[in-house]
């Protein structure tokens, strides 16, 4: 079975790829770059899952016949900012802002919050859109805690300041298959996984 990821983003791609072939799934992640592209997506529902399957819907549009469009969107929600970045996870510097740079401003926002109100956690919410219109909606969420400095060299986003709770470690410090165990999309892929079984 092909998804093809609405998201031109590599390190996705192989990340949902990971988690297929660590549960023995027979699935390909294609990333929308190898159909030329996503299409031009408004990111404007307010919601994780509006956001989700306006990509999802947009890129369904693109497949042939028959074919499974995947879209995620997930953010990080600190409790201190009332939920923010949220679903502006990706914009919180800035509409270009790039993910160094959503970092340092978030970094620098919680300057002054102490240790005992930097929880926060990060939210992926998945839609999966197939022939006829057919879709389901898969929701993953990880808590934990936010560090002062960022720390680590893996991941991408907010990880090398989110240190998911259990674990002393950023995400950007833990490795990829523990990661993939327990982050957000990790969990929402899961519910995904559990739905695929039962389909077949």
């Amino acid at each position: 079975m092909k998804f093809y990821l609405a998201s031109g983003n590599a390190h996705k791609a192989r990340e949902f790829q990971a988690m297929a072939d660590a549960g023995a799934l027979p699935v390909e992640v294609i990333s929308a770059v190898a159909i030329g592209g996503m299409p031009p997506v408004a990111e404007d529902t307010g919601t994780f899952a509006g956001n989700a399957r306006k990509k999802a819907r947009a890129l369904k549009e693109r497949l042939p016949a028959g074919g499974w469009a995947l879209a995620d969107d997930s953010g990080l929600c600190v409790d201190v900012l009332n939920g923010a970045p949220g679903v502006e996870s990706a914009y919180f510097a800035g509409p270009r802002a790039s993910g160094a740079e959503n970092l340092a401003k978030l970094v620098d926002v919680l300057r002054d919050v102490p240790e005992d109100r930097r929880a926060a956690h990060f939210v992926c919410v998945l839609v999966l859109v197939g022939p006829g219109g057919e879709e389901h909606v898969f929701e993953g969420r990880c808590d934990g805690k936010l560090r002062r400095e960022p720390a680590g060299s893996g991941g991408f986003g907010y990880d090398p300041i989110f240190v998911p709770d259990g674990h002393t470690q950023s995400f950007a410090e833990l490795d990829a298959a523990e990661k993939n165990r327990i982050s957000h999309r990790a969990l929402a892929w899961a519910r995904l996984a559990d739905w695929l079984r039962v389909r077949e």
